[in-house]
């Protein structure tokens, strides 16, 4: 309960009633305590001038401050307050508490000179002590509490009931659909990838919504895709081992003999499968980010010209053309040689998969601090529905299983990752029926 948020939003609308409240209470006593002492000065002020005419009377009728006493002891007894006399030498002849009688008075502030009517000279001093601070705060909370002591309370009564109200209409708005969320999520853990939450809110809540569909849809993609490497692999694996398998068995049996052809045909099943395993294990490295790279400057001219020259027998295989248009000059790469010769090649043969009697074409420019590699073909195209997923493994838009036509999808998945490691970015620009062009970028070496 303490930690649900219906709670917190029911704490935090009270406590913002309570501070408010409680701000505005201190913000009037301070101003009632100012305007209470400015009235007391004025007071004390008219007190002073009615005791000061007082005893110039007094005094001009007895020609002395004898007996004055009395009258003092009565003032401060109707004031509340510590009224002092003094005479013109500053001597106590009269002191409401008795306590400075016949005593020389030093006081911290200046009093009231008394004059005498007929001689206008001074003719003693008077001192009233003003009311302490506890006093008039005490007197300030009194009238605060008399006048809209209760109006507070009433009020911030019904404010926390109106927050009360709030929250609960808020929280179900609010935690209905993360509720959902939950329940949803929940079940997703569990293994149903197609739990989808229906939001149609705009808040951030509808967004948090979407952000979790969008997750589920990775996952369920993700789990699709790792289905299909199970089954790609399998299927892959299966294909040369029955192949070596069944040659074996053969020579077993006797049908045929363990000659030249047999051994070839053999090892190029061997070879094959070598290089599943192989690009299997490249991949992984390379998507674990444990993949080793040399780097060090290197022409990138003469590295397009040798790769391009070992794909050649397959080029003229199919019967297709290949050119290389490369600038003059171009500044040293700064990359793994191999691991780019093998991005180029596995982009060159995917070309030559793809292109029936047309062109290839290879180029190279500097954009920046980056070389952009780009090879080009007028082949089948690239279907718009298989282009996101150009890149993902064991994803062949040839959705045969044939190697002949499909290879086994890793080499663009492959390429990717080794292009990504240098820090680069590879892209493909296709149009059905015309052709694709796929470019990857490098770094200059500085």
């Amino acid at each position: 309960m303490i930690h649900s948020l219906r709670f917190r939003l029911i704490a935090a609308f009270t406590l913002v009633i309570l501070v408010t409240i409680g701000t505005v209470f201190f913000l009037i006593n301070q101003a009632t305590q100012s305007e209470i002492r400015r009235f007391g000065e004025r007071v004390d002020q008219m007190r002073a001038d009615r005791i000061g005419v007082e005893l110039s009377h007094y005094y001009s009728r007895q020609g002395d401050w004898r007996g004055i006493q009395s009258f003092v002891e009565q003032w401060g007894n109707i004031y509340g307050q510590q009224i002092i006399l003094t005479d013109a030498n500053g001597m106590v002849v009269a002191d409401s508490k008795e306590d400075l009688l016949g005593k020389l008075y030093e006081p911290d502030s200046p009093g009231r000179l008394i004059l005498s009517p007929r001689q206008a000279g001074a003719i003693g001093t008077l001192y009233i002590t003003p009311k302490s601070s506890p006093e008039v705060d005490f007197t300030s909370l009194q009238i605060l509490f008399k006048a809209i002591g209760r109006f507070f309370i009433w009020g911030g009564l019904i404010a926390i009931a109106i927050a009360l109200i709030m929250t609960f209409f808020l929280s179900r708005r609010i935690l209905g659909p993360i509720q959902t969320l939950t329940s949803t999520a929940r079940r997703l853990g569990q293994g149903d990838l197609s739990q989808r939450v229906e939001s149609h809110d705009k808040s951030e809540v509808g967004e948090l919504a979407q952000t979790f569909n969008s997750m589920a849809s990775d996952l369920e993609r993700a789990e699709q895709l790792r289905r299909n490497i199970t089954a790609d692999v399998a299927h892959e694996l299966r294909t040369p081992l029955s192949n070596i398998q069944g040659y074996l068995e053969a020579v077993q049996d006797g049908v045929i003999k363990p000659d030249g052809d047999t051994i070839h045909s053999l090892l190029e099943e061997a070879a094959l499968l070598s290089r599943l395993v192989d690009d299997l294990q490249e991949l992984s490295l390379a998507e674990a980010g444990e993949l080793k790279l040399v780097c060090q400057a290197e022409n990138i001219t003469e590295l397009i010209n040798l790769t391009v020259s070992s794909v050649q027998p397959q080029v003229a295989t199919k019967g297709l053309s290949i050119s290389v248009n490369l600038p003059d000059r171009l500044p040293p790469a700064n990359i793994d040689r191999h691991r780019i010769s093998q991005v180029l090649r596995n982009l060159l043969e995917n070309a030559v998969a793809h292109t029936t009697g047309g062109d290839i074409t290879v180029t190279a420019a500097q954009k920046g601090s980056w070389l952009e590699i780009s090879v080009a073909d007028t082949g089948e195209g690239i279907p718009a529905e298989d282009l996101p997923n150009i890149f993902e493994r064991f994803y062949r838009v040839d959705k045969s299983r044939t190697r002949a036509t499909g290879g086994s999808g890793l080499g663009l998945t492959i390429a990717r990752r080794l292009v990504e490691a240098h820090g680069g970015t590879i892209q493909v620009q296709t149009e059905p029926g015309k052709g694709s062009r796929f470019s990857f970028t490098v770094p200059v070496f500085k």
